[in-house]
């Protein structure tokens, strides 16, 4: 399940000519730590909304195939279409995934030194959900 929600944070948060996208990040890692620590309905959510995000390109862009089977031109109108979709059930599901996608970004050393921000320390590891 890893790589379908990989595929699209990525294609959610792709690199423009000033910043990384998320692929430049260790988002597997991240993936496998927020699965560790997060609740089973938090991860049950980015789950739903990465299969969501798999499965709608039929109906944000008229092309009969999964999210990762589209060239990079229809990946790009279908992350832009998905986010602003008119049907709020189907927005909600995608901003889990962004939502998720911009805490393994934004927490990126890389990322908050081209922002100006000073990087994160280390986790202590001292709060966890379960």
């Amino acid at each position: 399940m890893i790589w379908l929600i990989r595929r699209a944070m990525c294609a959610l948060y792709p690199a423009t000519s000033r910043l990384p996208g998320i692929a430049a990040t260790d988002v597997d890692a991240f993936l496998r730590r927020y699965r560790r620590e997060s609740s089973s309905l938090m991860w049950l959510g980015l789950v739903i909304g990465a299969v969501v995000f798999t499965i709608t390109p039929l109906i944000t862009i008229g092309l009969p195939l999964p999210s990762f089977l589209l060239p990079r031109r229809a990946l790009d109108r279908h992350a832009n279409k998905i986010s602003s979709h008119p049907v709020y059930l189907l927005r909600q599901a995608i901003f889990l995934v962004k939502l998720s996608a911009g805490l393994c970004w934004g927490a990126h050393a890389d990322v908050r030194s081209l922002l100006a921000l000073p990087p994160y320390p280390e986790d202590p590891g001292t709060w966890r959900t379960q």
